[in-house]
């Protein structure tokens, strides 16, 4: 072998080592982005495992391995989080929000849905919701999910392009769809608009790491047969989630029953709407036949229990739709009738007061409302494959939480801590797909006294224009 092969096939030999080491560091270790140590992790996956001193190791979004603390020796990371005395699980998923209408929060309170719907807040929206003001609100929206550990949610508004925007440059995972209504709203003049907005938008965002565009009927009473048949096809044309409120009073059951002679449900049964992609907010009255029909076709129920408290609506049959195998995630709705964002607060009312309806202490434990708010939340969304869960090959949507605080000790119980004693103030850290969003309280993505100072003079130009209920 001449000198040319020898010093060629040295730098082929130097290529390939190279190559091959591109991923270690000069300890040998597999290097990743981020390291979680110490910590004590609720996996909520399909063994409900609980590490205890445990390790994530994230690496391109996504959770590559998770474990014990021994993982520390085989990796090293840009970013090391020591949880010590810190509990990290999946970020909770709400189901079902309006999430601009922070801009109306507290304007008619105490009211009964319809006369609050629309003598009020139809209205309002239709002088004040605008492409601005719709980034201001879901700005503000987004600051208190991500605060209270809400690191994906599904909104139902108008302007979901402007929406997306900001949920792309704050980094929040969201199911977003415009809502489709009879008459004509902020941004579409026609349902027929509406309709094409939302195709355009599907197109749009296909395939991004974040935002998921679906398809919104607003209600069986706002939309005639027409269109909520029209929007499904859509929704089934791109394989999509279907977003519609069902059986949310009982008005609106009244009002179907004597129009169709059948219940919310079996309506939109008869129009072949039901399916595995759609999203049932509140289903607060239902028949044990409307039971059946929901868990037989798959539909996925978004159980909202402190604003169906708050306007009197009642109690969702939970409990029942559980026992049928129902998917059920859980939502907070808008804030103009909650009238806040906080998954913590809907998980410890949503164990009381099912309790209460059914006189049994038993039911609905704190463990099948963790379940509902995480894993069950990602099943209604269709999204269970890529988050809910901490796994191996799922993204990393992780919030961690301080334990070393007096309402957090002792810790006997991490279900019954969850539920009955954490709050969404408690939560120090948000990951979502593999970023760090909020560290030690701070959001990191965005300027917070900004958007709240800007929201502030957005309040106080609104109070001069209408008389806001005392």
């Amino acid at each position: 072998m001449n000198t040319t092969n020898i010093n060629s096939s040295i730098a082929f030999l130097i290529f390939i080592l190279f190559f091959s080491c591109t991923n270690k560091n000069s300890n040998n270790k597999t290097q990743a982005d981020i390291i979680i140590k110490n910590a004590y992790i609720l996996t909520q996956d399909g063994n409900k495992r609980i590490i205890e001193n445990g390790v994530i190791v994230i690496s391109d979004s996504k959770i590559i391995e998770i474990g014990n603390n021994e993982l520390v020796e085989k990796y090293s990371a840009k970013e090391v989080i020591d949880a010590k005395d810190k509990l990290v699980m999946p970020g909770l998923i709400n189901t079902h929000t309006h999430a601009a209408m922070t801009i109306l929060r507290g304007v008619a309170d105490d009211l009964p849905l319809k006369e609050w719907l629309y003598e009020h807040i139809f209205p309002l929206e239709a002088k004040y919701v605008n492409a601005d003001n719709v980034t201001l609100g879901t700005q503000l929206a987004i600051l208190e999910m991500i605060h209270s550990g809400t690191t994906t949610f599904n909104d139902m508004y108008f302007y979901e392009d402007e929406v997306a925007q900001v949920c792309k440059s704050l980094g929040m995972r969201a199911v977003l769809t415009e809502s489709l209504i009879d008459f004509p709203v902020p941004n579409s003049k026609t349902p027929q608009d509406g309709l094409k907005y939302s195709e355009d938008l599907i197109n749009k965002y296909m395939n991004d790491s974040l935002v998921t565009i679906g398809i919104a009927a607003h209600s069986p009473y706002t939309c005639s047969p027409c269109l909520l048949q029209e929007s499904k096809k859509l929704a089934d044309k791109y394989n999509v989630p279907y977003n519609i409120h069902l059986s949310e009073t009982k008005w609106e059951v009244d009002t179907i029953q004597k129009t169709y002679k059948l219940t919310p449900v079996g309506y939109l049964d008869s129009l072949k709407v039901l399916g595995e992609n759609v999203v049932g907010a509140h289903c607060v009255h239902l028949t044990t036949n409307d039971i059946e029909i929901i868990a037989n076709k798959g539909v996925g129920v978004a159980h909202n229990p402190q604003c169906n408290l708050k306007i009197s609506s009642g109690v969702a049959p939970i409990p029942e739709l559980l026992k049928s195998h129902a998917q059920v995630g859980l939502g907070t709705d808008g804030v103009v009738s909650n009238n806040d964002l906080n998954l913590f607060e809907e998980m410890n009312t949503a164990a009381i007061i099912h309790k209460y309806t059914h006189n049994e202490p038993t039911v609905m434990n704190a463990s099948e409302v963790i379940d509902i708010a995480t894993i069950g939340g990602a099943k209604v969304l269709g999204l269970d494959k890529k988050i809910g869960s901490l796994e191996v090959g799922k993204l990393a949507d992780i919030i961690i939480i301080d334990l070393n605080k007096p309402h957090l000790i002792p810790l006997y119980n991490i279900y019954s801590q969850i539920v009955y004693s954490m709050d969404g103030s408690d939560v120090e850290t948000v990951i979502i797909n593999g970023k760090v969003i909020m560290k030690e309280n701070k959001i990191l993505t965005i300027d917070e006294n900004d958007v709240m100072t800007k929201f502030k003079e957005f309040a106080e130009n609104l109070k001069k224009n209408i008389e806001v209920q005392k």
